[in-house]
């Protein structure tokens, strides 16, 4: 959507309604589209009475909240271009959904498989949407949680990378990624996983982290890799080979790291004293 924005910003509320519907849709994530709408939303409807209109009854249920960052769904509820009401609603039903454990999430999700309106369906989106819960005592954490389908890691293979979407600690961005790569000691392919901060600069920022994946047959987190490293911006650091086996056995259909098609990543970060 993106590389033809231009064309799209010209487009009539109709053609953006069928432009929003669409589960293919290749975005960045929701955060692009929900920051769409209202640009386009601004320039088609100038004044604010009309504008809200448009919003709160025709495009706020193509906007898929569930999947926005915590983020901004803040810059939601703040939003003057929405109605207060409609905003609470929306984000409030967003936070519930990202309450749900993913087999809840699924089912809600296939439910409303055939409604007009699929709020709750993920797109096709460029950076993977994550979970993230934050503690600011004792010490500035977050919990980060990222789940991969199957067939996502399988197109991974020979040299992918997927990347999360961005989370903070401490006002710095950070992201996950998941690549398929060589094990530099075995000479395999493997599954490894990574931590980048986005920002690039003079910033010192140290971390520590700790990956953790669901594994059956307890299909609890089991803590995989630890570290510590003290970011400067624009580098990932992380583990080649978290699960240490090669990549076929990762990707078996008996492997222990896919519970229902999916693999369930935990990561941890503090900020070192």
């Amino acid at each position: 959507m993106a590389v033809f924005q231009d064309e799209v910003l010209n487009l009539p509320l109709a053609g953006i309604e069928a432009v929003l519907a669409s589960d293919d849709l290749q975005v960045a994530s929701e955060d692009a589209v929900y920051d769409f709408v209202l640009k386009w939303a601004r320039i088609q409807y100038p004044r604010l009475e009309e504008r809200r209109d448009v919003l709160g009854t025709r495009l706020v249920r193509l906007i898929r909240f569930a999947f926005m960052t915590c983020r901004k769904l803040r810059k939601v509820l703040t939003c003057n271009d929405f109605d207060h009401d409609v905003a609470s609603k929306v984000v409030l039903d967003a936070l519930f959904f990202k309450g749900e454990t993913p087999y809840r999430q699924r089912a809600l999700a296939l439910e409303e498989a055939n409604a007009p309106y699929r709020r709750l369906v993920e797109r096709s989106y460029k950076y993977r949407p994550v979970k993230v819960v934050e503690f600011d005592l004792p010490r500035q954490q977050c919990v980060v949680y990222l789940d991969l389908k199957r067939d996502e890691c399988t197109h991974l293979f020979p040299a992918g990378r997927v990347y999360s979407q961005a989370f903070h600690l401490g006002g710095q961005g950070f992201f996950l990624s998941a690549h398929c790569n060589m094990d530099q000691q075995s000479s395999f392919h493997c599954f490894g996983l990574f931590l980048g901060m986005q920002e690039k600069g003079s910033v010192s920022f140290a971390v520590d982290y700790e990956f953790a994946a669901r594994s059956k047959p307890t299909d609890e987190f089991v803590s995989k890799y630890k570290g510590n490293y003290t970011f400067t911006g624009g580098k990932a650091v992380g583990y080649r080979n978290l699960f240490g086996v090669p990549w076929e056995a990762f990707m078996a259909e008996d492997s222990p790291f896919f519970i229902n098609s999916i693999l369930h990543l935990r990561a941890e970060l503090t900020i070192r004293q």
